[in-house]
């Protein structure tokens, strides 16, 4: 007497050649995962714990910390790694629960498109950014690019 096994719903699809990107996005999801816990804690214990605290957080602040090339590298890490992280996040998500094909290709590049925009605008603000423009009255700018 034998047993029929019933055949699954989906079969699996043959091994492709070439990069298998699942696997990459499922490591990259581990390895910054942990890199971001470190990065985020860190960035909140100076903001929040060092010095005066919350209180402390102000223009001038902000733009102490960004004028400091370790602080500019921090937080590009910090948010390179986040926008990526919640794109593939989101990439899954929507491997996941769209059933049509061209939707499913809308949105992923949707998602990459506005991670792509995000991290630019973003460096560029973090590399730019410049408390103290010459030429401006003195009047318009913060109080202590006097001391400049």
């Amino acid at each position: 007497m034998s047993t029929a096994i019933e055949t699954p719903r989906s079969a699996r699809p043959a091994r492709r050649k070439g990069v298998n990107w699942e696997k990459w996005g499922w490591l990259y999801m581990r390895v910054s995962g942990v890199v971001l816990v470190v990065l985020i804690f860190g960035h909140l214990f100076v903001n929040l714990m060092v010095g005066d605290g919350v209180k402390a957080i102000d223009f001038a602040f902000v733009g102490g910390k960004l004028s400091d090339p370790f602080w500019k590298v921090w937080d590009t890490l910090l948010l390179w790694l986040a926008l990526i992280h919640g794109a593939n996040g989101m990439r899954t998500i929507i491997n996941d629960y769209t059933r049509n094909e061209t939707v499913r290709r809308i949105l992923v590049w949707a998602v990459a498109a506005s991670a792509i925009v995000l991290i630019i605008l973003g460096t560029l603000v973090i590399y730019t950014f410049d408390p103290c423009p010459a030429g401006q009255p003195a009047d318009l700018l913060p109080s202590f690019c006097g001391d400049l």
